[in-house]
């Protein structure tokens, strides 16, 4: 058994494509890949948030203070236009990014103390609407203006007037610390990240040792030699658990050294959060990794070998990402959170104790159960596998 492990080992790493998604991957290109974006990503929206944005206001002199306002309000620059007929059109040619208009009467509703209507012209076709925040917080500051002159007239005191305007005022005081609010938001894409790398660097291997094998001839050969077909299966699975779980591995360290050598490319939050994840984590992290190795081993191990060539392995393996990436993107729900239930559902209960790692605030004696359903789960797989194995339709479906 030990003889055809190592040699599925040594035709990996002679196999060179197979070799760069293992290794290259996971170590370099996939941290530098999500530092890179998180970075970019950040900026962009730093400078879409400051950029100069052009617009038009039509009726100014129905609101004169307004409009004023909005002229001398930091990054933003007025554009005249024909009439209003011509927003739609000045919008789609980029030429303006909002129009406003005003309303005929307007200041004498105001008078009245009548609410009052302004229409917002924009594209609201974007997934971070900063248009519309932008002049929500200029009108915002008009809105308050407007309302503490209403009531000057009653001659309050400051603090009757913050009462007449907010007679309920919020004091937030938050139980989370910054690691368990910033872990909250990224928590759970370390599991995304961690489980992806281990199914895709055991992908072309699970391929290559059985579908690849049908296509070359060589299973035949192997089957003839004396050793017995557990034996068989079980080293092509270690093969795949080690590829696997090494590239899962690889990352963690990887990650781990971007989060001492690196702190100081993130933001303040981001930084304190990396700084208190320590080794203790990152191991409990890399513990459960080795289960869901070996479960994912067992899937792609008994696809490939039912697989007739190497092309139809390939086309059975892909949907197998999206039974994966499901259950993984539970742990991003909202109001989903690590419980009992939730401990025994595979690939579902890493993500969420992955996530609450990184949090700071994993309960650790669900690990007991987490690491028993998935080796459990693992177990059963690896079983199927073997079943599958010794079916002579199944290895000779040609």
């Amino acid at each position: 058994m030990w003889t055809i492990y190592l040699k599925e080992l040594l035709e990996l790493a002679r196999d060179r494509k197979t070799f760069f998604f293992t290794v290259f991957i996971p170590v370099i290109a996939m941290p530098l890949i999500f530092t890179g974006f998180g970075l970019l990503s950040s900026s962009m929206f730093k400078q879409a948030s400051e950029a100069q944005m052009t617009y038009a206001m039509f009726g100014k002199e129905h609101a004169p203070q307004l409009a004023a306002r909005f002229a001398a309000e930091k990054g933003l620059r007025e554009v005249a236009l024909a009439g209003p007929g011509e927003i739609k059109r000045a919008i789609g040619d980029e030429r303006i990014k909002f129009a406003l208009v005003i309303p005929p009467g307007l200041e004498d509703q105001l008078a009245r103390h009548e609410q009052g209507v302004i229409q917002l012209h924009y594209n609201s076709a974007s997934a971070i609407d900063i248009t519309r925040r932008r002049v929500t917080a200029v009108l915002g500051g008009h809105n308050t203006a407007l309302r503490e002159l209403a009531l000057s007239d009653l001659k309050l005191n400051k603090d009757q007037l913050a009462f007449a305007l907010d007679p309920l005022k919020l004091e937030d005081h938050s139980t989370a610390d910054k690691r368990e609010q910033t872990g909250a938001m990224i928590g759970g894409l370390v599991p995304y990240i961690l489980l992806m790398v281990c199914l895709i660097s055991a992908m072309y291997p699970a391929i290559d040792t059985g579908a690849g094998e049908k296509e070359r001839g060589t299973l035949e050969t192997l089957l003839l030699a004396p050793v017995s077909r557990s034996r068989i299966v079980l080293a092509k699975f270690l093969m795949l658990f080690t590829v696997g779980l090494t590239s899962a591995l690889l990352m963690i360290v990887s990650l781990g050294a971007l989060l001492v050598f690196g702190a100081s490319l993130m933001s303040a939050d981001v930084a304190q959060m990396a700084r208190a994840i320590g080794p203790l984590d990152l191991a409990m992290v890399a513990l459960m990794l080795v289960p869901t190795a070996a479960m994912f081993a067992a899937i792609l191990l008994s696809i490939s070998v039912y697989a007739k060539s190497y092309k139809e392995a390939s086309g059975l393996i892909s949907p197998l990402m999206m039974v994966t990436i499901l259950p993984t993107l539970v742990a991003l729900l909202p109001g989903v959170a690590l419980n009992w239930r939730w401990a025994l559902v595979p690939l579902t209960n890493v993500s969420l104790a992955m996530k609450e790692l990184v949090k700071g605030t994993m309960d650790y004696s669900m690990l007991s159960v987490i690491m028993l359903s998935t080796t459990v789960t693992a177990g059963a797989l690896l079983a199927v596998c073997r079943w599958w194995f010794t079916r002579e339709e199944v290895l000779f479906r040609n």
